[in-house]
C-alpha cells in the first residue's frame, strides 16, 4: 500500500509540472505577440508619426508606412496634406466701414519640421496660432484699404498682403502656406448702391467719349476727302487753257462728220467758231 501510494504521488506530480509549463510556454508567447504588437508603428497615407518616449518628443519622425519601433515609444500621427480653412469676418475698411469677408486658407505642415510643431504646440495647432494669426491677417490688410477698392479691383492685391503676412508668422513655425482665396466680399446695402451708381456713371461717361471720337473721326476724314476734292479741281482747272477746249472741239467736230447719224450742224454759232450740234 505504501509503495502504491508512493507511486502514485509521484506521477501526479509530474503531471501538475508539465501543466505548468505549458502555461508557461502560453503567456510566453502571448506576451511576445503584445510586444510585437506594440513595436509595429503604422503611418497612413499623407501623414508623418511623432515618436514619444514617456511624454518626450523624441525628435524621430516617421514616413507614411509600416515601422518597427521601440515598444515603449507612443507614435503620434500628423497630417501633411494640404488643409483647408474657411474664415468668415466682419472686419473694417480704411475708412471705418464693416465688411463682411469669406475668406480660405490653403496650407500644409512641413514634414521637416513636424516633431517640433508637435512639441510646441500639440496636435492642436490649428486652433492655437493657424486661425489667430489668419484672422489678424485679414483684419490688418483690409484696414489699409477702402471699402471702394475692395470690392472693385484691389482683391488680388489684399490676397497678397494677406499671404506675405501669415507666410512671415507661420512659415518659421513649421507651417507652409499655398495661397490665400477671397471667396466673398459684401459690404454696406447704401455703400454698394454707391458705388454701383458711381461705376455706371463711369460706364456712360466712357460711352459717351467714345461717341464724340468716333464723331471726330469722321469729321476728319470728310475734312480730308473734301480738301482732297478740292485739290484735284484745282489741278484740272490749271490744266485746261482755251487753246486744249478748241482743239478738244475740233476733234469732237471730225468724229461728227465721220459719223453716218443723221445729224444738224450750225456752223459759226459759238464765239470760237465751233459747229454747233441741234440733233439727231
Amino acid at each position: 500500500m505504501a509503495d502504491f501510494g508512493t507511486g502514485h504521488g509521484k506521477i501526479v506530480d509530474i503531471d501538475i509540472r508539465g501543466g505548468s509549463r505549458f502555461g508557461l510556454y502560453i503567456l510566453a508567447f502571448i506576451l511576445l505577440v503584445i510586444l510585437l504588437f506594440m513595436a509595429v508603428a503604422s503611418v497612413p497615407t499623407g501623414h508623418v508619426g511623432v515618436l514619444t518616449l514617456f511624454g518626450k518628443v523624441t525628435g524621430d519622425v516617421l514616413p507614411e508606412g509600416i515601422h518597427l519601433v521601440n515598444p515603449l515609444k507612443s507614435n503620434n500621427t500628423l497630417s501633411i496634406r494640404t488643409q483647408e480653412i474657411k474664415e468668415s469676418a466682419s472686419v473694417p475698411s480704411s475708412e471705418g466701414l464693416i465688411i463682411s469677408m469669406d475668406t480660405s486658407l490653403l496650407y500644409h505642415l512641413d514634414p521637416e519640421k513636424a516633431a517640433d510643431v508637435y512639441r510646441r504646440l500639440g496636435p492642436r495647432y490649428e486652433a492655437v496660432v493657424i486661425e489667430p494669426n489668419l484672422r489678424s491677417a485679414i483684419r490688418e490688410a483690409t484696414a489699409s484699404h477702402s471699402a471702394n477698392a475692395l470690392y472693385t479691383g484691389e482683391r488680388e492685391l489684399v490676397a497678397k498682403q494677406i499671404t506675405e503676412q501669415l507666410k512671415s508668422q507661420l512659415e518659421w513655425r513649421g507651417f507652409i502656406v499655398e495661397s490665400i482665396l477671397l471667396r466673398d466680399i459684401q459690404l454696406p446695402a447704401s455703400v454698394k448702391m454707391s458705388i454701383e451708381a458711381k461705376q455706371q456713371a463711369e460706364q456712360e461717361s466712357l460711352a459717351m467719349s467714345f461717341r464724340l471720337q468716333k464723331e471726330k473721326q469722321e469729321a476728319d476724314r470728310k475734312r480730308i476727302e473734301a480738301a482732297g476734292v478740292r485739290d484735284f479741281q484745282q489741278i484740272v482747272a490749271q490744266g485746261i487753257s482755251p487753246q486744249l477746249l478748241e482743239w478738244k472741239g475740233i476733234e469732237a467736230t471730225e468724229k461728227l462728220a465721220n459719223s453716218t447719224n443723221s445729224k444738224v450742224v450750225i456752223i459759226g454759232s459759238s464765239k470760237n467758231g465751233l459747229p454747233v450740234i441741234l440733233g439727231q
